[in-house]
This record gives C-alpha cells, structure tokens and sequence, in this order.
C-alpha cells in the first residue's frame, strides 16, 4: 500500500496524472493494434486465426508494458519500494478491462462491417440486374425492328399501297417502343393502347386471317401496371409459329384471372426453315423475374399455347 499522508499534494497529483497516461498509453497501443491487423486479418474468412493472433497481440503488448509502467510509478511516488503482488494484480485487471473493451470495440465494428456488406452486396446485385435488364430491353429493338422490314419487304413486292401504310403505322408504333423501353413498368392502358396499334400493322398484312380478342372489361386497364412491350412479343411470337389463313384464321384471346393476364391461342405450328431461338419469349421471362420478381408461366400442348403474364394492381 502506498501512504498517501508522506506524499506532498503535488505528488499526489503528479502520481494521478502519470496512472492517466499509463491509461492512454495502454488505450491507444492497444487501438493501434486493432486498426493494425484489421488490414492482414479478416473476421468473415478466417475468425478464428483473428482472434487468436488478437489475444496473443494485446497480451504481448499490455502485459509488459502495463508492468513496466507500474513499476516506474513505484519507483517514482514510492520511494522506490516495488509490490510486485499489487503489480500483478494490477497488470491482470488491466489485461482483463483491455479485452473486455476489445471485445465490445470488435463486436461494433464486426455488425457495421456485415451490414456494409449486406448493403455492397445489395448495391452489386441491384446494378447486375439494372445492367441485365437493360441489356434485354435493347434487344427488343432489333427483334423488332427485323420482323418489321421483313413485313414491309414483304407488302413492297406484293401490295406496294398497303405497304406505305405500313410503314405510316410503323412509325407510330416504333414511337411507344423508343418512348417506354426504358421504363420499368407502364400502365395496362398504355400497353393495351399499343397492342392495339401493333395489331393494326398487323391487319394491314393479314387482313382477317389474324384476330384479336380481349374479354375483360376496360374499366380495369387503369388498375394494373405491367412491363412495356409485354404483349406484342406474345402476339408476335403466335403469328411467328403458326399456319393462319382468311378460312382459317388465327384468334389471340386475352383474359383476366386473379390479376393475370392469360394470352391463348390455337396451335398450328408452322414449319420454319431454321428452328426458332424463342429469343422474344426467354427475353420477356427475364424482364418479368427482374422487373416484378414474378414469372410468367408458359403452357404449350399439341393443340393450345397460353402465357400467364402476373400483372401488378396499384394499390
């Protein structure tokens, strides 16, 4: 024990000052340590190599000089007699703060790190998706855009009138793709509005031998929201892969079920000179996973082919 009564207050003072710095001694070795080794030594790939050499670092480091420290105060304000049973009772109650502290300094950092993380992570797969997505939007223009001139080239050779008229609705329907590719979602209305356009290029080529029917009321196309461009690669991709003629002629119908769009038609498959790479289906499966976290769901037998486009009610 040391007797305060020999020491003169300024001493005393002195002596309190000199703990204070073994305190800040031991605090900012000990800190300078931890930032240390956080750049070899990483909590998520090797946890346990961590803590091992973290234990062993701050006991290499505070033991000693928690002692040292402790015995030149003794020697300072103690007329140099050393207790060394106080010193290692001292230097044990550091150590003990010293890791307790440690502890709850790692902890902190660990749960800011994980969700750092968590949110680079999110960061990641957000900008992979918006670049995926992005990537099959603008494969919608060349799609089409090729099926388009193939029409046209078509008309020019056999009806060149019907042909310029073609193209003067082209133009209107291109217009909504350039115009709402780069949406994520539109509403029904508008989607329907552009069905509506597209199938009239339609009806220009094929007159009768393709129909459309929708059978649900119009009151609910203000109600739902669904990816641009949605349904005329359906109506596309049925007038691709199917014999349709004015006696016999292709009917689209599209239906409302449980807030899903449910698009049918007859099948009547048509031979293609080279087997179809169904780019404009798997492109519209992909769309709907990113946009709406929803698939599409294709039933196809020898007779029907339906698609189930999930469609989003505004709430």
């Amino acid at each position: 024990m040391v007797d305060q009564h020999a020491l003169s207050t300024w001493t005393i003072k002195l002596s309190f000052l000199f703990t204070i710095g073994i305190a800040f001694i031991i605090w900012e070795g000990n800190r300078y340590l931890l930032f240390t080794l956080r750049s070899y030594f990483d909590w998520f790939n090797k946890p346990v190599r961590k803590i091992v050499v973290l234990v062993l670092a701050i006991s290499f480091y505070t033991i000693p000089i928690s002692a040292l420290l402790l015995v030149i105060w003794y020697k300072l304000f103690n007329s140099g007699v050393v207790q060394w049973e106080t010193i290692r009772t001292t230097t044990l109650i550091i150590m003990i703060c010293v890791l307790f502290i440690t502890h709850i300094y790692e902890t902190v950092f660990l749960v800011r790190e994980a969700e750092n993380e968590k949110l680079k992570k999110e960061q990641l797969e957000r900008a992979r998706a918006e670049a995926e997505l992005q990537a099959l939007k603008n494969q919608i223009d060349p799609h089409f855009i090729f099926n388009s001139l193939n029409a046209l080239s078509h008309l020019i050779e056999k009806d060149p009138p019907k042909a310029r008229r073609f193209n003067d609705n082209l133009a209107d329907v291109y217009r909504y793709i350039l115009q709402n590719k780069a949406r994520e979602l539109v509403l029904l209305h508008e989607e329907m509005g552009f069905l509506t356009d597209y199938f009239s290029l339609l009806k220009i080529r094929f007159e009768q031998a393709v129909q459309l029917q929708v059978h649900f009321d119009a009151a609910l196309y203000d109600q739902y929201l669904i990816p641009p461009i949605s349904l005329q690669i359906l109506v596309e991709n049925a007038i691709k892969h199917n014999e349709f003629s004015d006696a016999v002629p292709l009917v689209i119908t599209i239906e409302m079920q449980n807030d899903e769009l449910i698009i049918h038609n007859q099948v009547r498959k048509k031979v293609l000179r080279k087997t179809s790479s169904r780019i404009g289906l798997h492109n519209l499966g992909e769309r709907y996973k990113l946009t709406t976290s929803k698939e599409i769901s294709v039933k196809e037998s020898a007779s029907d082919f339906t698609v189930s486009l999930p469609v989003l009610k505004i709430a």
